[in-house]
């Protein structure tokens, strides 16, 4: 009768550990305005979907994977992407318009803060990459590298309402400021 009980206790030890080790791994804490990004975005959404020269092609939009990213994998396709938008598209994209250019520059520091936590979670071990998740995410660099920099640029940025949605779902619990 005792080794059932310590059998049972040790069980279920193991399966609460599991559970909030899985947690962790998926729920690396972002505490950024969401509703400020995405008000960002929509003030400049229109200015910068004009200049998209190529409607019929995708980045982020095509890429379903996004959408059926398992939730070990969430906190390292958020940290790719992240980099994906401050490395690449923030840098190349030109603009001439001071106030689309400041809204920009919001959302890029935005980007920088929530790198920044996502590092720490990296650093605590809680941020690994599997292959499926380095995978989806070089995708979305592979269709960016098939347009012309300041093309894929504009479109990336058109397609950002894409990428918050995706952080909001899959960080809800902790964006609000």
């Amino acid at each position: 009768m005792k080794v059932q009980r310590v059998s049972l206790w040790l069980l279920s030890a193991m399966l609460i550990l599991c559970s909030a080790y899985t947690r962790s791994l998926r729920r690396c804490p972002i505490s950024v305005d969401m509703s400020h990004l995405e008000e960002s975005f929509q003030e400049i959404k229109r200015a910068i979907q004009t200049k998209d020269n190529f409607q019929n092609v995708t980045i982020l939009s095509t890429l379903g994977a996004l959408q059926k990213t398992k939730p070990l994998d969430v906190c390292c396709v958020t940290k790719n992407l992240l980099a994906f938008y401050v490395d690449r598209v923030f840098k190349d994209h030109q603009e001439s318009d001071p106030q689309i250019l400041r809204k920009i520059s919001s959302i890029a520091n935005s980007f920088l803060y929530m790198q920044k936590t996502l590092q720490q979670c990296q650093v605590q071990r809680q941020c690994r990459c599997s292959q499926e998740a380095t995978n989806a995410t070089k995708i979305i660099h592979d269709n960016y590298d098939q347009l012309e920099v300041p093309s894929a640029a504009v479109k990336s940025l058109g397609e950002l309402n894409v990428f918050l949605a995706w952080i909001g779902k899959n960080h809800q619990e902790t964006s609000a400021a």
